[in-house]
């Protein structure tokens, strides 16, 4: 913690954040020449290697399209008079972040899975302990992705407040077109936010069982956590986020 403060402090970023994602992507040329020697050794390796490469980069992709989604709510703000002055009258947006939960529900459903391996360990053979500790069955992975589902709307609904959203906005004078500020613009908002929420937590759930299918699919298990899961999650949110960050810092800089 210390050191990531030190980062934080002198250079650009959140230094702890930095510090997560270096630790997990310096796994990657281990895990990339493990599966290199697995792939090299059978029939079609090359080209299965090739498959999962190009698979791996629409999986990055879509990712970063996930994190950055955006819906943006127009909202337009009264003119007023101070003086000889004219304040307002500018047209902004409320963006509402079809991720806003970020990595939090998987976070939250890997939590709650551990529950039945730790009663495995008495009985991994039968029941339903022993259903729920094979990470590559269909039970494990379908309750995993209901759980982040579920995780998501949950989370959604702690961050964003759309009460007090409305109340902010009726106090800046601002309304969005052709919707009445106060409840109405607040039932508005949780409306909008509850349907982006729903493709946006299917797709983090697919996220989050995307190292499973991969295991499935043949690719080793330390190459196949960066299909998906937390660490994939995380590479791409602090990259990002690093990299918005140096932008607005040289931006400002040649504005000076």
């Amino acid at each position: 913690m210390w050191l990531g403060e030190r980062i934080t402090d002198r250079g650009i970023g959140n230094g702890i954040s930095i510090i997560i994602m270096v630790g997990i992507v310096a796994r990657l040329p281990h895990a990339f020449l493990t599966e290199f020697n697995t792939r090299i050794h059978s029939s079609g390796g090359f080209l299965m290697l090739l498959v999962e490469l190009i698979f791996l980069f629409l999986v990055f992709a879509a990712t970063i399209a996930l994190v950055q989604g955006t819906r943006k709510i127009p909202v337009q703000y009264t003119r007023r008079v101070y003086g000889n002055r004219q304040y307002g009258g500018n047209t902004s947006f409320i963006p509402l972040k079809i991720n806003a939960a970020n990595v939090m529900p998987i976070i939250f459903a890997q939590a709650l899975m551990m529950f039945p391996l730790l009663f495995a360990q008495f009985d991994a053979t039968r029941g339903i302990a022993g259903t729920f500790s094979n990470m590559q069955g269909f039970w494990y992975n379908f309750v995993f992705a209901a759980l982040i589902i579920i995780f998501t709307y949950f989370y959604t609904t702690v961050v964003i407040n759309p009460t007090a959203m409305a109340e902010e906005m009726k106090k800046s004078g601002g309304f969005i077109p052709g919707v009445q500020p106060g409840k109405k613009t607040a039932d508005f908002i949780d409306t909008i936010m509850s349907r982006i929420t729903l493709p946006g937590s299917i797709f983090l759930a697919l996220v989050g069982i995307m190292p499973a299918l991969a295991m499935i699919c043949g690719i080793t298990n330390q190459f196949a956590q960066f299909f998906g899961g937390t660490s994939l999650l995380i590479v791409v949110g602090v990259v990002l986020d690093t990299l918005q960050q140096i932008e607005t810092f040289l931006i400002n800089r040649h504005y000076k």
